[in-house]
């Protein structure tokens, strides 16, 4: 339940965060070991950090149905930019 808060509160904010610099680096990404794959058409989304206006809060990875077949998940990340970190959303290519 709790994962399923996160994750609506991350989608809904995400977008949002690219607007924005914060001064504190993200913290090292955490490393998951993703469980089987659900089915031929999935790709792992791996997680992330989203910053909740006091600190980073992570959003754990997981399987996604691809939109079309060959689809590649490009990761959300931050990037270092005039003395601070600004978010990049995921995306498909």
């Amino acid at each position: 339940m709790l994962y399923k808060i996160i994750l609506a509160c991350a989608l809904t904010v995400c977008p949002l965060l690219a607007r924005f610099t914060v001064h504190i680096a993200p913290p090292p990404i955490v490393v998951e070991t993703p469980g089987p794959r659900p089915d031929a058409a999935y790709v792992w989304t791996p997680g992330y950090y989203v910053w909740n206006g006091v600190a980073y809060v992570w959003v754990p990875g997981r399987w996604v149905r691809a939109p079309w077949p060959g689809a590649r998940w490009v990761a959300p990340h931050w990037i270092h930019h005039h003395g601070g970190w600004v978010f990049v959303g995921g995306h498909w290519r």
